[in-house]
């Protein structure tokens, strides 16, 4: 059995689906591993890494290979020197591109989308959306402080006291808590907030304070499932007064809100970045889907009034080397689900969880039932 390893033909893409250390993995499996030349180059991994592991550099990789796997989803270019039949796995973004799925579908291949894998335990280590996102986090951060003209932390010197940086984070899922634990390494005052009330404590418990009208309507804004529920008109309108409130005297804000398949949802206005002080930073994780931040601009660092709206495309992919490290071991643990460790040959159950999850095509169709085609 024989794994592919594509060079991302997108220019702004710098991560690569393969590690020297899932290279030694795969090896284990038995199974043999053809990258394209320079493909790990962007993420520091050199084609010498890969060969001292036992893969082979081989210009041609794809067109006999059982699995290809990419970052992201293959152009109609790329899916011409792919084996129809073959497993192609990458982060898809299948969301509102049927005609892309369309052409996986005609070229035969079956095509599986590793940000459709589910949260349930077995799956963890599986887990794209989560490993990027943390990574994302973190890099917001950063890039917040390179925006930044001030430290972030208190700073008491014999010229006078420099204050702490105040930093808001809206939305506390993965991205959200890394930012939060990160803003907190580097001396920030950090408060977060969120809609789920099971938030409060990991926020707390990262040394920032929550904020929200804790009403009982807000105590009870959970599902069983763990999931946010709608709040009613009046409890928007009280939060939001909340925040607004509380936007003016931030130094720098982060926002993560982004849920699959839907536009961002809107949480800072042009109006709350008018009340901030010139020299503040907002940085907008979900730009890509719209964005939760008025004024910001996909791949741009907007300046609105002397206030930096950052917004900078595939965040994870500015820390090349580690989500590309991390991708990896995401698709190898998938992979590994894949193959029968006796007879070292593909075995895919399309009956399990997984498989069902994330198979977007598969002989020749969309197979996946919230990609189906609509009737005309």
């Amino acid at each position: 059995m024989k794994i592919a390893v594509a060079k991302e033909i997108d220019a702004s893409e710098p991560r690569v689906a393969i590690s020297p250390d899932t290279v030694k993995k795969f090896k284990a499996l038995g199974v043999d591993v053809a990258i394209e030349p320079g493909a790990g180059l962007k993420s520091g991994m050199l084609d010498s890494d890969y060969t001292a592991m036992g893969a082979t550099i081989e210009a041609d990789a794809m067109q006999d290979a059982d699995i290809v796997i990419k970052v992201k989803r293959p152009e109609a270019s790329e899916l011409a020197n792919y084996k129809r039949g073959a497993l192609v796995i990458a982060i898809m973004d299948p969301y509102g591109n049927d005609a892309a799925l369309k052409a996986m579908a005609d070229a035969g291949v079956s095509a599986f989308a590793m940000e459709l894998m589910p949260r349930i335990t077995r799956a963890q280590v599986m887990d794209v959306l989560s490993s990027q996102a943390n990574l994302a986090g973190y890099r917001a951060v950063i890039e917040a402080a390179e925006s930044f003209g001030r430290a972030f932390p208190m700073m008491m010197t014999a010229a006078g006291t420099i204050p702490a940086a105040k930093v808001f984070v809206m939305g506390v899922g993965v991205a959200g808590l890394q930012a939060i634990a990160t803003a907190r390494r580097l001396g920030a005052v950090v408060t977060a907030t969120d809609v789920r009330p099971a938030t409060k404590e990991q926020v707390e418990s990262l040394g920032a304070k929550f904020l929200a009208v804790e009403d009982e309507e807000f105590k009870n804004a959970q599902t069983a499932g763990g999931y946010a529920k709608e709040m009613s008109k009046e409890y928007q309108a009280k939060q939001a007064a909340l925040t607004a409130e509380h936007i003016k005297k931030q130094d720098i804000i982060i926002t993560t809100a982004l849920i699959p398949g839907r536009p961002a949802p809107r949480l800072v206005t042009a109006e709350m970045v008018a009340s901030m002080k010139p020299g503040s930073v907002l940085v907008d994780l979900a730009v890509e889907r719209g964005g939760n931040i008025e004024g910001a601009k996909p791949g741009e660092v907007a300046n609105v009034g002397g206030v930096k709206i950052v917004g900078y495309t595939n965040v994870a992919g500015r820390v090349p080397a580690s989500a590309s490290s991390l991708y990896a071991r995401n698709l190898f643990s998938f992979i590994e689900t894949l193959v029968d460790k006796s007879t070292k040959a593909l075995a895919v159950n399309w009956d399990d969880e997984l498989v069902k999850a994330t198979a977007l095509t598969r002989d020749g169709a969309v197979i996946h039932p919230n990609f189906q085609p609509k009737a005309i």
